[in-house]
């Protein structure tokens, strides 16, 4: 089964799904990486993202080779920019920035990236990108050269990702931004989740188990966690077991 079906089958059945952002900038070795890999595996994660706003070590297929040798878990590209594409992964995110209205990040990079994506085998999930932040000098923000969608704009937001799925996008992903200190507003989540009928991505934020409970009760069908896992290693336990007893419950129904 593809992604995008797992995706759109978990939307329709109530299923909830855990990824793990990996920034190869913070792995910059195999030892850095094992640890996280061994965890992911232990905690039954779905998927493992694989990318930065700012690749400085070049070293993305590295990191790309030994999570395939390690782990069984399906490794999607969520790519900063064109550079960030390895034909070693299983798919990536497409991502337009919906939220913005930079034409590079809407269209203009996507035209350079698509013969190269063409012929590499890659299952090309099409997303739209939504930048949800009170700060405009995230690092997001600062790289796309765009303003995020205030986070009390809900109306903004739920209209944005409904433009996004009548221009024919597969998922919707909103995000905090990495590091962010607090969740993508749930009233927010939450309209969005009522207006579309696409798979729901969201990150930032999520640093403790509570924190994802509130997210995916408002209606996320996938969360990234990223940097909070780095500083505690606990948190995947806690909210993998979240996302088991939520999916247990419709198994045993």
């Amino acid at each position: 089964m593809t992604i995008r079906k797992t995706l759109q089958n978990n939307l329709e059945t109530g299923r909830k799904a855990l990824a793990v952002l990996i920034d190869p900038d913070k792995v910059q070795t195999p030892n850095e990486l094992a640890p996280i890999l061994r965890m992911a595996s232990e905690c039954y994660v779905d998927f493992l993202f694989v990318g930065g706003s700012h690749l400085m070590q070049n070293n993305l297929s590295e990191v790309i080779t030994e999570i395939k040798e390690s782990t069984d878990t399906p490794v999607v590209l969520f790519p900063g920019s064109t550079m960030q594409i390895d034909k070693n992964a299983d798919a990536i995110l497409f991502l337009s920035l919906i939220s913005g209205r930079n034409p590079e990040l809407l269209i203009g990079q996507h035209v350079v990236a698509a013969p190269i994506l063409k012929n590499s085998g890659l299952e090309i999930i099409s997303t739209g990108y939504m930048l949800i932040s009170g700060e405009r000098n995230s690092s997001v923000a600062y790289m796309s050269n765009t303003a995020p969608i205030p986070p009390d704009k809900y109306s903004v937001a739920a209209s944005t990702a409904m433009a996004g799925e009548m221009l024919g996008l597969n998922t919707i992903y909103m995000d905090a931004g990495s590091g962010a200190p607090e969740i993508i507003p749930t009233r927010m989540i939450s309209a969005v989740r009522k207006n579309i009928s696409l798979p729901l991505i969201v990150g930032g934020g999520i640093n403790t188990v509570e924190k994802a409970r509130k997210v995916l009760d408002a209606g996320a069908d996938v969360i990234v966690v990223g940097n909070a896992f780095e500083k505690n290693p606990d948190l995947m336990i806690g909210v993998s077991e979240l996302i088991y007893s939520n999916n247990r419950t419709l198994d045993v129904h």
